[in-house]
């Protein structure tokens, strides 16, 4: 019998991997999908699946994305756009955590929210939703509410960590697990009409700089709810931050968040986790 990286060189078309002759090797040799797209990558094949990246991500950095692991850490508006665009993005392995359920009020915005899924964990339709669309990708579903005590067992072996959280309390615990354990932090939050994101690495304090004035309560969303269109917008600019830290590539939003105010159309960019007169001097 022909081994496995011969049967998916003659499939190639136009020099891309069909996804019909992956899952065909898949099912031949016994290997799982994951096995099989990463030994596409290691010698220089691209699915199909990734063409459109191929003019902004080489080959090589297609397998860094497939071998690197993200935590998302809730799975509801922000959580469940950053867990779909991730697994369309090709990275290899995805932490899913969040202990709730769906409820009625989630299908207005919650990517993986519908009618059938209403009383069902978050996780598993994160599971679910990812295996209809990429199933090379491997998803952990972990349905577990994020904290200090938790934070090293659900982050070991994570690249990068990102907040979908909508609890100020949780994000704070978030922001200094990944201090302590050298995780790069991808920081999100949104509300109504507006909307921030920030990326935090080890060593780091800006989303400490955000909410040094916070003192209780789940922030402005309780208040504002939330539309359909801002954790898509959020999201996508939290999934851009972690393809650049994983790729090393790009300007982060290090030491400055993003703010975003969708209702005027207007964007600025504001100076945080840094000493003012450092910020001044700049």
């Amino acid at each position: 019998m022909e081994n496995i990286l011969d049967f998916l060189l003659e499939r190639l078309k136009d020099g891309l991997l069909p996804w019909a002759a992956q899952k065909e090797a898949a099912e031949l040799f016994g290997w799982s999908y994951a096995a099989v797209e990463e030994l596409a990558l290691e010698n220089g094949i691209f699915p199909a699946r990734y063409q459109r990246n191929r003019n902004m991500i080489s080959v090589a950095e297609q397998l860094q994305l497939f071998r690197s692991s993200v935590a998302v850490i809730g799975c509801g508006g922000l959580g469940g756009y950053v867990i779909e665009e991730l697994a369309r993005l090709g990275v290899g392995r995805i932490v899913a955590v969040d202990p709730d359920i769906f409820e009625e009020h989630n299908l207005n915005r919650q990517l993986l929210s519908s009618p059938g899924n209403l009383g069902k964990p978050k996780v598993e339709a994160a599971l679910t939703r990812v295996n209809e669309i990429n199933p090379a990708v491997t998803v952990t579903p972990i349905r577990d509410a994020f904290c200090t005590a938790n934070g090293p067992e659900l982050l070991e072996g994570v690249t990068v960590a990102v907040d979908a959280l909508d609890s100020i309390a949780y994000r704070l615990e978030l922001a200094e697990t990944c201090t302590e354990l050298g995780i790069p932090m991808v920081h999100g939050a949104i509300g109504g009409w507006y909307g921030h994101v920030t990326t935090q690495l080890p060593g780091d304090s800006t989303v400490q700089s955000i909410y040094r004035n916070w003192v209780e309560g789940k922030g402005i969303e309780k208040h504002l709810g939330n539309p359909a269109f801002t954790p898509a917008v959020i999201a996508s600019l939290e999934v851009a931050e972690v393809c650049k830290i994983v790729l090393g590539k790009g300007d982060l939003l290090r030491n400055r968040k993003l703010s975003i105010d969708l209702l005027d159309m207007e964007i600025h960019e504001i100076p945080c986790g840094v000493p003012l007169e450092l910020v001044s001097a700049a």
